[in-house]
């Protein structure tokens, strides 16, 4: 079982695929470590042998900015935004769409579920 970055990699599925499954890694980039590693994409995860997943691990590790490290940076990126009172700060503070969607319909994932307005339960018939 490959491990690379402190994720279990998928043991069945291709290398390529396999990779995204790391924090930070899309499709793109797993494709660029592979040509840069020299790996075929279409091999599987479990059929990896020990020096593949070794050169896997090294150029992930030293190259790009994954999984921890990666969300520390965003989170501190976002409290710098809501620090220094930017519209977009204000926008993260209040839990509201960032990059100008509208709001008065839809935005439903950012504001959460609707809220009832006072007197909506059904009246019980005697």
């Amino acid at each position: 079982m490959a491990r690379i970055a402190g994720v279990d990699l998928p043991k069945d599925k291709r290398v390529e695929v396999g990779l995204t499954y790391i924090y930070g890694i899309g499709p793109y980039i797993a494709k660029q470590v592979l040509q840069k590693t020299g790996v075929n994409p279409d091999t599987r995860v479990n059929k990896l042998a020990d020096d593949e997943v070794a050169k896997l691990r090294n150029i992930i590790e030293n190259d790009y900015t994954i999984e921890g490290n990666l969300r520390t940076e965003i989170s501190m990126n976002i409290k710098r935004l809501i620090d220094i009172g930017s519209y977009r700060g204000l926008r993260h503070r209040r839990g509201l769409p960032v990059r100008g969607q509208r709001t008065k319909t839809n935005a439903r994932t950012r504001k959460g579920p609707r809220r009832a307005i006072g007197g909506l339960k059904k009246k019980t018939v005697k």
